[in-house]
């Protein structure tokens, strides 16, 4: 568990041990309202090997004690996005994208998931929709996350937080420090929310492979177990972003109803924590609308399968029956002339074959004048059905 002390030019990072040594800043509140406040970041691992310890840890830092449901939320790797809030503290679940390298369950989950879905050829982009909880506790002056074992958003912020120099240091474009732990999380979790962003692209791109697939004439489509399972992630992932807006939506109103603008500062920092949240529930619902969107633009690429094949079914039925209909009267003559009769006309005749010949084929021309008077041997009938 680390310990971040962040103040207005400079942020400082304790370990555990490093709370507890007699030579500390005084106590942990002194601590946190010298320097503005503090970031405890622990995982998922260190709170379950002692959830007792961990919490009283928790509480001599911050004098708040989490309630035991709360904490069995925290521990759950499987919950949903929520928020729920209490008298002392708040607590929000967000499922953040798990890439392969960020937790050696994800890697091991991706070796199993690989062998299944090659032989399905799911799309690779729809790989990287494995989630993995995030929880964050609004404790007073601190904020707590617990996580994975490791976590890409979280190692750059805290990397980013410790490279931090202050202007003063002669570096004019440092950026701006947290304010308060609302705006750490909020910045968080936009960091956590721009990795759905960036899915839009390899997911578009792997639509556009299925509608040539599913399209192209030469090559007909029978990989409709991997479809499936697309469209599956793609109504995952719409979910997921739902979970998340209603989770972010619900702390929004927290934010407007519990904090009062008694002072022009304190109505500034609570326009900001406004504005920081909008920005995130923005970003979710364009990922929202995109994954929307690409659903619905393969179900229209699945209907226009169908409808191209039953196309092509009416023109090779329409050419079937064109050749049907030529040698209709040619059966005819045949069936008459097969016939065993002792007398029949033509039949002792020297030229009799050949008289009947030319029968059919005068037939035969008069027939396919007909059908092409009426387009039906028209060259793009014939260019669609190549």
């Amino acid at each position: 568990m680390d310990i971040f002390y962040i103040s207005e030019s400079c942020v400082t990072l304790n370990s555990l041990s490093d709370a507890h040594a007699p030579d500390s800043l005084r106590s942990p509140f002194e601590q946190a309202t010298q320097r503005r406040f503090m970031w405890i970041d622990v995982t998922h691992d260190e709170v379950a090997q002692d959830q007792e310890k961990w919490r009283d840890e928790i509480e001599r830092l911050t004098g708040i004690r989490i309630y035991d449901l709360h904490l069995k939320d925290v521990l759950n790797l499987t919950h949903p996005s929520y928020f729920d809030s209490t008298h002392d503290y708040e607590l929000v679940v967000f499922q953040k994208l798990a890439f392969n390298r960020e937790s050696s369950e994800a890697q091991s989950a991706e070796k199993s998931l690989k062998s299944v879905n090659e032989a399905k050829k799911i799309p690779a982009a729809l790989h990287q929709l494995q989630t993995q909880p995030v929880s964050f506790l609004l404790l007073g002056t601190a904020l707590v996350t617990v996580r994975a074992q490791q976590s890409r958003t979280i190692e750059s912020t805290r990397h980013r937080l410790l490279q931090y120099r202050h202007k003063t240091e002669g570096i004019s474009h440092a950026s701006r420090l947290p304010v308060s732990p609302e705006d750490l999380m909020l910045r968080l979790l936009n960091a956590m929310v721009d990795q759905y962003l960036d899915l839009r692209q390899p997911l578009t791109q792997q639509l556009d492979r299925w509608q040539h697939a599913l399209l192209d004439p030469r090559r007909p489509f029978n990989n409709w177990v991997a479809l499936l399972d697309s469209r599956i992630e793609l109504r995952r992932l719409d979910h997921l972003c739902e979970e998340q807006y209603d989770a972010l939506q619900e702390l929004r109103d927290h934010f407007v109803d519990s904090y009062d603008s008694l002072h022009d500062t304190e109505g500034r920092a609570k326009d900001l924590l406004l504005v920081r949240t909008n920005d995130v529930m923005e970003h979710i619902n364009r990922v929202l609308n995109h994954a929307r969107r690409l659903e619905a633009s393969l179900e229209s690429s699945v209907q226009i399968h169908f409808a191209a094949m039953a196309h092509r079914t009416s023109e090779i039925m329409r050419l079937l029956t064109v050749i049907t209909a030529l040698f209709m009267p040619l059966t005819l003559l045949t069936g008459v002339f097969g016939m065993n009769f002792v007398s029949m006309p033509l039949i002792s005749h020297a030229y009799g074959f050949w008289v009947a010949i030319g029968i059919m084929a005068l037939i035969v021309l008069f027939l396919v004048l007909i059908f092409r008077s009426q387009n039906y041997f028209d060259r793009r009938t014939k260019g669609r059905l190549d």
